[in-house]
């Protein structure tokens, strides 16, 4: 059975989170995915770094968009870093970036979550 794992800091100095899930994020994987998420629903500024997700189905996208929803109910603001050419392809071909910022650098997610107010 594929794994995920998923790694989370809190970056004090800069006041957010950083939600790092490493592997295939599928149908498999989804529900650890989902419920990491969730614990960062109350985050209120969080980056979600997807540069070591190699593939991602539409289960994943469908966890990511679920959790980025929950996050702006509670007020808070979400980023998505990730600098793999695939899955940026697929994020730009989904409409994905048009529902929250992707950016291909740590720095520009940061950034972005101060720039961008529906981020």
């Amino acid at each position: 059975m594929p794994v995920l794992d998923i790694e989370s800091f809190h970056n004090e100095a800069e006041s957010y989170y950083l939600l790092r899930p490493s592997g295939e994020l599928d149908a498999y994987t989804v529900a650890h995915f989902r419920e990491a998420l969730a614990d960062h629903a109350a985050a209120g500024r969080l980056v979600v770094d997807l540069c070591g997700v190699p593939f991602i189905d539409s289960a994943g996208l469908g966890a990511l968009i679920g959790g980025i929803r929950r996050i702006r109910e509670n007020e808070g603001r979400v980023v998505v870093f990730c600098n793999g050419a695939t899955l940026i392809r697929l994020l730009h071909t989904t409409g994905f970036d048009r529902i929250v910022p992707v950016e291909e650098t740590l720095e520009a997610a940061v950034g972005a979550l101060d720039r961008d107010p529906d981020a």
